[in-house]
């Protein structure tokens, strides 16, 4: 299978823009997110709980297909947002705040687990991990009306999730990106240091992160 690439991370951080200048400087295909043709959408917003696993269960079966397409691939994928953020994080929070009833929540996990054992595992997750007071801000920069009602609860309780899914996800090595110090839309010089230690880690590298004294030297650069 050809290499994989997915970039994750909570809503605001810049996944979708990160997967675009991935692809440009890698010369890799990009496979972005599909929320607008989800036809579950506007009850699920209406009724949560009715709906939720319709929903969900929707945006798994346009995963599955998306990595259909990954594993049929002559070209290697950048794709925003993986199959294990949509069950591990968002199903997973919809349950948690009482959005989705257990029996549903029982039943989506089933079919989630059995069909993550079928499927092949990237070959790197980049995790952008940012702090609220960052999340918030980038949302109201790209000034989407549909994420004006976005509380900062929410997406602190979507971040301990994305922590707790990444700290025991095993299936592929994950790169964590700092984005509350390294804008790389901004700052050339930051998205350079990330391609640096993506490049290294498919060149073989098994420990890569980003050191204080590296983030510090983009800083200066950026400044």
């Amino acid at each position: 299978m050809t290499q994989w690439l997915v970039v994750a991370g909570n809503i605001g951080v810049g996944k979708s823009t990160l997967t675009h200048m991935l692809a440009d400087r890698l010369a890799w295909e990009p496979l972005y997110e599909a929320v607008d043709d989800n036809p579950y959408l506007s009850d699920f917003y209406t009724d949560m709980p009715r709906w939720s696993f319709h929903s969900q269960t929707f945006f798994l079966t346009r995963r599955l297909q998306q990595i259909r397409e990954i594993e049929r691939s002559e070209h290697p994928i950048v794709q925003d947002r993986s199959i294990y953020e949509d069950a591990e994080v968002f199903a997973r929070n919809l349950y948690n705040q009482g959005n989705m009833t257990q029996r549903d929540w029982h039943l989506y996990r089933d079919l989630y687990e059995y069909v993550v054992e079928l499927l092949p595992s990237p070959t790197l997750v980049v995790y952008l991990r940012a702090s609220v007071n960052t999340l918030v801000n980038r949302i109201k920069l790209r000034g989407r009306d549909y994420e004006r009602r976005i509380n900062p609860g929410y997406l602190a309780r979507l971040n301990a999730l994305y922590d707790l899914w990444v700290e025991n996800y095993a299936r592929s090595p994950v790169l964590t990106v700092p984005a509350d110090d390294l804008d790389f839309v901004t700052h050339g010089a930051h998205f350079d240091l990330i391609v640096e230690k993506i490049e290294a880690v498919f060149r073989g590298v098994t420990e890569v992160s980003f050191a204080p004294e590296e983030i510090a030297r983009a800083l200066e650069h950026a400044a």
